[in-house]
């Protein structure tokens, strides 16, 4: 049964290091299924479209995005090309909380990452999907959206 997380909150040090790959052949184990099943539900109840691992306190390659045809677990996400065109959207983070600014992102992103089978899937994304994956994949590197943020807001 898959359990609610804590989230890490800035100022830990753990979202500001760069996460580590997941070795391929190590993917299947029920650690990191249960892991995804753990971070899908964390997200769901803390009402968030996006999750990575740095913000449950694990420097691994892993995130969770809610999409408009369910939850799905990255593993190894990467953003493989950026359209040219850019625009400002707001954001928060579940790591950040009560802090709201403008980002200015890639409209459209090709990606790739490994499902919890081990099969690598390639999509794209635009609108809200490619900001959510652009701020989740910032957090594997140690990048939060206030780095990036105008406009700042504290609630």
């Amino acid at each position: 049964m898959p359990l609610l997380l804590t989230i890490i909150t800035d100022p830990n040090p753990v979202l500001r290091k760069k996460s580590r790959k997941l070795d391929p052949k190590k993917l299947k184990t029920r650690q990191i299924q249960e892991l995804c099943e753990d971070m899908v539900l964390t997200m769901l109840k803390k009402d968030g479209v996006g999750l990575a691992a740095p913000q449950i306190g694990k420097n691994i390659r892993v995130i969770t995005v809610n999409t408009k045809d369910g939850a799905i677990c990255m593993i190894n996400p990467e953003i493989t090309k950026r359209s040219w065109l850019k625009e400002w959207g707001a954001e928060g983070c579940l790591s950040i909380p009560g802090v709201f600014g403008q980002v200015r992102r890639h409209k459209k992103v090709d990606y790739s990452y490994i499902d919890g089978s081990g099969k690598t899937i390639k999509m794209s994304a635009a609108g809200l999907l490619a900001r959510v994956l652009q701020h989740e994949i910032d957090h594997l590197d140690g990048i939060l959206f206030t780095d990036k943020a105008r406009d700042i807001i504290r609630n």
